[in-house]
């Protein structure tokens, strides 16, 4: 590589990654609990568990356990309830003020599936402040877009610190780690794990920077993809009774057949249109569980109106949010992106330090080349 090449590089990696590092420690950091928040939350108690239900014992109403939600939060109105893929006798239920409420306004309940009866909160707790200042920093979608923008400096300064210092480290043998003096060693060591993680922290960092755009990718299908499915019912307003639950679904499950709901939105929130409810239908298997299919049903006749599959950008995204935290592999692929997760923060940290150290020394040298003055005598 040339010089000037070696240069440009060099300033590319260099400021990519001082101006994304506090942020991406923060990422790093916050991150690491959310590897195990299902863990974490059960500890906690913010994930109830239903009762072990008896051999036969019948599943009570959708209908019942929505009328039991809204006498649990009197005065506000049911935004969404789902179903737990992994605890399907857990129903969770979706209040708030309005529905069109902001998102941190909803209260989160889980309810039997088999009795109605209420569990207690979900999702509360120290992993949903992990979890916002994770995604957003607590400043919305500006903090996400923000966010977004650091996880795209992140995957630049990988790219160009593979670019600048491969030429250089296989001259080395993998692993070697030079005792010449603590800068030595520490560029060693942040050189050998950026080699170990950099698959990793691609992935991490490109399925984070597709996360921050959920807002705008789900404001795309709802101007073209949603707006196209709902144009019948234009200029007709939204419905005084809404249909029975129980018979929605069921229309649902007939158009999507050998899938399950994930979730059912009412209509008004975000995810459909005023007139409809959007019942969210998902597969059996490790992939398809991820991915959901829109069925749109009328919100005062509970009747199928449309169906399509979503587009390639929203499955992307779909298929992006559980590779973000290893939530593919069980235990063992999370207890893996935990020490990744670990190593990425020395890497992080360990550049920080060999800026800082070099910015010295640089100082240093420019001190001592300055003539100095000496009194006459």
């Amino acid at each position: 590589m040339k010089a000037r090449t070696v240069r440009i590089w060099s300033v590319v990696h260099t400021w990519s990654s001082l101006i994304s590092t506090l942020f991406l420690l923060l990422l790093c950091i916050t991150g690491l609990p959310l590897i195990f928040h299902h863990e974490v939350d059960e500890l906690l108690g913010y994930d109830p568990k239903p009762e072990i239900a008896q051999p036969g014992a019948v599943k009570r109403s959708i209908d019942e356990i929505a009328r039991t939600a809204l006498a649990h939060d009197p005065g506000r109105v049911l935004q969404y309830i789902s179903w737990d893929k992994d605890e399907p006798n857990n129903v969770i239920a979706f209040t708030n003020n309005k529905v069109d409420g902001d998102p941190d306004a909803a209260t989160l309940r889980a309810y039997d599936a088999h009795t109605a009866k209420p569990l207690g909160p979900v999702g509360g707790g120290p992993m949903l402040i992990f979890l916002k200042l994770h995604v957003d920093m607590f400043a919305g979608q500006p903090g996400k877009l923000f966010l977004g923008a650091m996880g795209f400096l992140f995957l630049v300064a990988i790219v160009s610190g593979v670019v600048l210092y491969w030429p250089f480290t296989r001259r080395l043998k993998f692993g070697t780690l030079r005792d010449k003096s603590r800068r030595i060693a520490w560029f060693d060591w942040h050189n050998l794990l950026g080699a170990v993680t950099i698959a990793w922290a691609l992935v991490v960092g490109a399925t984070g920077v597709i996360n921050t755009l959920a807002e705008v990718m789900l404001g795309q299908w709802k101007a073209n993809e949603l707006a196209d499915m709902v144009k019948p019912y234009a200029g007709k307003p939204p419905p005084v009774h809404l249909a029975s639950l129980d018979t929605t679904l069921a229309n649902a499950h007939k158009t999507a057949p050998g899938m399950n709901v994930s979730f059912v939105a009412f209509p008004g929130t975000p995810f459909t249109s005023s007139h409809h409810f959007a019942v969210f239908m998902r597969g059996d298997t490790p992939l398809t569980s991820r991915l959901l299919k829109p069925v749109l049903l009328d919100g005062e006749t509970g009747e199928v109106s449309d169906a399509r599959d979503l587009p390639v950008y929203l499955k992307a995204l779909l298929v992006s949010q559980p590779l973000h935290f290893g939530d593919y592999g069980g235990m063992p692929l999370k207890i893996i992106w935990a020490l990744l997760d670990v190593m990425t923060i020395v890497v992080i940290g360990s550049g920080l330090y060999l800026w800082i150290v070099k910015r010295r020394k640089h100082r240093s040298h420019a001190i001592a080349k300055q003539p100095s003055l000496q009194p006459a005598r």
